[in-house]
């Protein structure tokens, strides 16, 4: 029972400390918490924090979110979904409720602009490093590859051209394909013993 609790102290604590000190969001968090329940706990492996990525991504809801509750639930059960779901709010609501109270003095401080700034940059390195370890994760094969290089293409043209597209289009993209070369592939291994 101890070592329960223990657990769950540990999930929520941690949950807390990444919310509180991840600025840009869910992608951002990624690598946080690729570095903490894989690197460090333990928890998971590499290849399941790579699914857990996907899966958080593709449903709805933010992706930090959705990683947390998966996180927990598997360390913890339905107990430890909770906690690391609520460790991993607390800090942005509250954070986010103390900003609403002083808002337009806190707009108007040029050192606060300032800092936003410089937090782009990190949250540009957090996003690119917590893409950069997936893709180190990644078994590597021609599938992966033509995917890595079609997004990130369409991104860029995307972003050149000045075109909105969401994420969703490239996620569901994404899925198809893989769903399609799976069935394809089975189709043929079918062939093959028949």
């Amino acid at each position: 029972m101890s070592h329960t609790r223990t657990r769950l102290g540990s999930l929520f604590l941690t949950m807390l400390k990444i919310g509180l000190f991840t600025f840009g969001g869910g992608y951002a968090m990624l690598a946080l918490l690729e570095d903490e329940f894989v690197q460090r706990k333990g928890w998971m492996d590499r290849e399941e924090f790579l699914h857990m990525a996907a899966i958080a991504e593709s449903t709805p809801g933010p992706i930090a979110i959705n990683a947390a509750t998966y996180i927990g639930y598997k360390n913890a059960g339905i107990t430890g979904a909770l906690l690391a779901t609520v460790g991993i709010c607390i800090p942005s609501f509250a954070i986010i409720y103390l900003i609403s109270l002083f808002f337009d003095a806190f707009r108007s401080l040029t050192y606060v602009a300032y800092a936003f700034n410089g937090i782009r940059v990190c949250v540009v390195y957090l996003i690119l490093s917590a893409g950069l370890r997936m893709w180190k994760g990644l078994k590597r094969n021609a599938l992966h590859t033509v995917l890595l290089i079609s997004v990130a293409g369409c991104m860029i043209a995307c972003s050149l051209l000045a075109v909105k597209l969401s994420t969703v289009v490239y996620v569901l993209a994404g899925g198809m394909v893989g769903v399609a070369v799976h069935l394809v592939s089975r189709l043929r291994d079918e062939r093959r013993t028949k």
